[in-house]
């Protein structure tokens, strides 16, 4: 993939429409050609540097010239994917940046899309939002060329994109922080739910207790029994109107906690699948650093080599130079010897003092490169027992959502059984109705019977003072 054309109107010090072709491997150009126009356009439309731009910054990335006022500009750039590394089935891909004093756009094929559709289409593609290596500017390679080994590998990692993962772990943190939060809040639901149902049970032995001693002084009070039932009906519709509001609520939690567990499901997926993309692109960028290093190595050794030479002729020169100085210089060959023989000494102490520095500084670097491997080794262990226990609790958060669907079906038996009970308190209502409407046709009987019978008239009164006396309510 390479950018096959780029098309640039009204965009800094480009006013007409103005668009150039593009070679596939190297292109080159006179000074003053335009090539650091296209290359700030390309860089505008690919690079984070101009994001979130305010309207006075649009407005000066708009050309300025002596003719017509210049309203908007665009960058467009045709991308040859005839390899399909853009994800797009299409051989070209068209991508275009409009800005003006009031808008900012992107559109990709003709259809607009937004900031972060693009950088996740780049990213898909290979680009790499944390470090756009991709564009590399003039001293960039100087830079990198002289940075020590620690700044090599701290670019090696922004290159694999490390950085977004460890965006995606902060994420991560959040939602099982999140989870473990709401987890507590349904174990104090689930406890307040189990004392409830436990005082119910009470309740319950205890209206069973009632039933059979009302049952057995219903003889003497039956007309204290009706208001009791309509106070427990009350109770238990009471009752029952809390334990459907209490399911309902549950329903609405379990339901919650579902959707909860399948993102961070759908989570964990993409964190392993991004995880393993990086390993791989660590991989090839350890193996293309492999491939480097011995030709590194090899150009290093050759430009010690040339040094050393260099600094072999300079002390031959010198050494002339000094010879033929030193003609005059001793009137005995004893002074002489005795001079060369201090000179070697000397010289002899400067190569065993450089030869241990070159030691020292090479131990150090050995202990530094141990230390950044230490350290990664570390940092991935660390990895793998996060996900190791991203899994266990997505695993517990499963086996809550099991429990709490038994919680509900406890709660619909505990339902059905309050509904049979309270149809039970509606019959033995309609039984004693009925009893009280048979005792009130027997009475009315009683004293028609005795009001029809002229020669009893005491006796009449007698029996009808004794059944009021028995039923002062039901007197007709």
């Amino acid at each position: 993939m390479y950018i096959k054309q780029c098309t640039i109107q009204g965009f800094e010090a480009t006013g007409s429409d103005n668009h150039r072709a593009f070679q596939p491997k190297h292109n080159v150009g006179r000074n003053g050609s335009g090539k650091s126009n296209f290359f700030y356009a390309i860089q505008f439309v690919l690079s984070d540097e101009f994001n979130n731009l305010r309207p006075e910054q649009r407005q000066s990335l708009l050309h300025e010239g002596t003719g017509p006022r210049v309203i908007s500009a665009f960058v467009e750039i045709v991308f040859d994917n005839s390899d399909n590394r853009i994800p797009i089935d299409k051989d070209e891909v068209v991508l275009r940046r409009v800005i003006g004093a009031k808008k900012d756009q992107y559109i990709l094929d003709k259809k607009l899309v937004t900031k972060t559709d693009v950088m996740n289409l780049l990213e898909s593609a290979g680009f790499s939002r944390s470090n756009p290596y991709y564009i590399v500017k003039q001293g960039k390679i100087n830079q990198m060329a002289t940075a020590p080994d620690s700044q090599r590998l701290k670019l090696l990692r922004e290159v694999a994109g490390t950085r977004v993962y460890d965006e995606r772990k902060s994420e991560s943190n959040q939602i099982l922080k999140d989870t473990e939060a709401k987890r507590e809040k349904i174990e104090d639901l689930l406890k307040y739910i189990e004392e409830r149902l436990s005082t119910l049970e009470e309740e319950k032995e205890e209206l069973k207790q009632y039933q059979k001693w009302d049952k057995m002084r219903r003889p003497e009070g039956i007309q204290g029994a009706y208001p009791y039932r309509e106070r427990r009906e009350d109770q238990l519709n009471n009752e029952r109107q809390d334990l459907l509001k209490k399911r309902a609520k549950m329903e609405l939690y379990v339901k919650d906690l579902q959707e909860e567990v399948n993102g961070d499901i759908d989570a964990k997926g993409r964190i392993e699948t991004k995880l393993e993309k990086l390993d791989g692109e660590i991989s090839a960028k350890q193996h293309e650093l492999e491939e480097v290093m011995p030709r590194y190595e090899e150009l290093k050794k050759e430009e010690q080599n040339c040094n050393h030479r260099l600094e072999q002729c300079e002390q031959r020169r010198a050494e002339l130079f000094a010879k033929q100085g030193r003609g005059n210089q001793f009137t005995t060959r004893e002074e002489r010897d005795k001079w060369i023989k201090k000179e070697l000494k000397s010289l002899q102490k400067s190569i065993k003092d450089k030869d241990e520095q070159v030691r020292l500084k090479f131990k150090t670097q050995v202990n530094r490169l141990n230390e950044d491997i230490t350290t990664d080794t570390k940092k991935n262990e660390e990895l793998e027992a996060r996900m190791a226990k991203l899994n266990i609790d997505i695993e517990q958060m499963k086996d809550t959502v099991e429990g709490q669907t038994g919680v509900i079906t406890k709660l619909k038996k505990k339902k059905d059984e309050l509904q049979n009970e309270r149809n039970t308190l509606w019959r033995q209502e309609n039984t004693i109705q009925q009893e009280l409407a048979t005792t009130k046709d027997e009475l009315h009987k009683k004293e028609q019977n005795l009001r029809s019978m002229t020669g009893k008239v005491g006796n009449t009164r007698e029996g009808i003072d004794r059944v009021e006396l028995c039923f002062p309510n039901y007197r007709l």
